[in-house]
């Protein structure tokens, strides 16, 4: 199209023999001002989040940065465990004895574009006067936890958390960055939607759990319409009985007869992401953005969670050997969290509201190395599970933070278009894109 009107444009002007060069600088002006909206909208790619406005390049456009592979690096990681006393005691594996480093010498490297390193000044710069909120189970927790030690080189927080709570504990913390009046809170929340909480004096997973598919968790909802950033993620949860309430009445359970047989049931999963979504949206005075960090995949093998599986490997693997990996109801959570984000994001755009999709599920299956598995606890301990759920300080979660920065520098570019395009895994174990557009989403 630019060539064309190049070319209709040179035509004009020659039939008046005017000077070639007095009108070169002013038509090249005029075709980037009229066609370079154009071309991007219309440019096909794998981009997860576009953003319109001064972008520092125009990769940002048309690079996937969740699409790639981890990629051999000799920098080290950019902190350890002893210089950070923000890791929780179980993700601290080298104080628990993990002997090897390798998994700590890869990078994720996107397909067709570098991922910029994590920049804490940088970061705590763009979050000035602002304030963030990990919403979910202790995934969300391991993201907060890693940020934290991320900007420790820069600035040291100061736990605030009695401001809030009486229980200063792992489940709710706040914390205030002084210097740059930036607050970050982790808010426990397993299921996102009220639950009875049996699992607090019962770790056995054999009970079942009564959730209000119906009911925000007020747990969080109570302290986000003033944040600017809220990060939903989790799931672990939804993996063990439940029981789906509505309206006060029983609709459905997941698990119910047999722990061990039982198919999911997630229509208690998508109701939840539907409800708090939706309670976000509808908040009043709302205007933060919202985002949804997809499912974080374990890596069990050699037995299930709890007959002796573990997960011991010190290399990643390849995307090709990740497409061999399908762990216990990935890609029908992952499924449901990219359809439920995105009928939300439509509806929020519509209310003027901004939505970031973290697809960290295909990069994270590449990592079977970077769990705790037995370096989770102490060696000499009586515990007999491996943790291949969680995720070692330092470690491959540090990535997950390189996407945030990302994504909140390319909002902070002036947005006023978004595409998502996200990579799905379709039944028959077949991974096929959908460019999601500002057309109707099709639910």
């Amino acid at each position: 199209m630019k060539v064309e009107v190049l070319e209709i444009l040179k035509s004009s002007y020659a039939a008046k023999n005017v000077p070639k060069g007095v009108f070169i600088l002013p038509l090249t002006l005029l075709v980037v001002v009229l066609f370079l909206p154009l071309i991007i909208n219309f440019h096909e790619s794998d981009s997860t989040l576009y953003y319109g406005g001064n972008l520092e390049s125009t990769e940002n456009y048309s690079c996937n940065i969740f699409s790639g592979n981890w990629v051999a690096y000799s920098e080290g990681p950019y902190y350890d465990n002893e210089n950070c006393p923000f890791i929780t005691y179980k993700q601290n594996c080298f104080m628990h004895g993990r002997p090897d480093r390798e998994f700590l010498k890869w990078r994720w490297k996107p397909d067709e574009c570098e991922l910029p390193l994590f920049d804490a000044k940088q970061f705590l710069k763009l979050v000035r006067g602002k304030s963030m909120a990990f919403v979910g189970d202790s995934i969300g927790r391991n993201q907060m936890e890693s940020l934290l030690c991320l900007l420790n080189s820069v600035a040291r927080p100061e736990d605030i958390t009695g401001r809030y709570t009486l229980n200063d504990d792992k489940y709710f913390k706040w914390w205030f960055y002084a210097h740059y009046n930036f607050t970050v809170a982790i808010l426990w929340s397993p299921f996102l939607v009220k639950s009875s909480q049996a699992y607090l004096n019962d770790a056995s997973f054999s009970n079942a759990e009564n959730i209000y598919v119906d009911e925000a968790d007020k747990a969080w909802t109570n302290h986000i319409a003033n944040f600017d950033y809220v990060i939903f993620s989790g799931g672990q949860w939804f993996f063990r009985p439940l029981t789906f309430y509505e309206n006060g009445s029983v609709v459905g359970c997941q698990k119910c007869h047999n722990l061990m047989t039982d198919p999911l049931n997630l229509y208690g999963y998508r109701s939840a992401l539907r409800t708090a979504f939706r309670t976000v949206v509808n908040l009043k005075g709302f205007k933060g953005m919202v985002f949804l960090v997809t499912h974080s995949p374990n890596h069990f093998e050699n037995g299930e969670w709890n007959k002796g599986g573990g997960c011991n490997r010190t290399m990643p693997i390849t995307k090709e050997e990740s497409l061999l990996l399908h762990p216990y109801g990935l890609e029908e959570f992952y499924e449901t969290q990219v359809e439920e984000f995105m009928a939300a994001e439509k509806e929020g755009r519509e209310k003027g509201l901004r939505f970031g999709l973290m697809n960290i599920t295909r990069v994270m299956l590449m990592r079977p190395d970077g769990h705790p598995h037995k370096y989770g606890h102490n060696l000499d301990g009586n515990v007999s599970i491996n943790d291949c759920v969680h995720w070692c300080m330092p470690g491959p979660v540090d990535t997950w933070n390189e996407f945030l920065l990302h994504i909140i520098k390319m909002a902070s570019l002036q947005t006023f278009t978004q595409r998502e395009v996200v990579s799905t895994f379709k039944k028959g174990r077949k991974i096929v894109k959908e460019e999601i557009c500002n057309d109707e989403i099709s639910r």
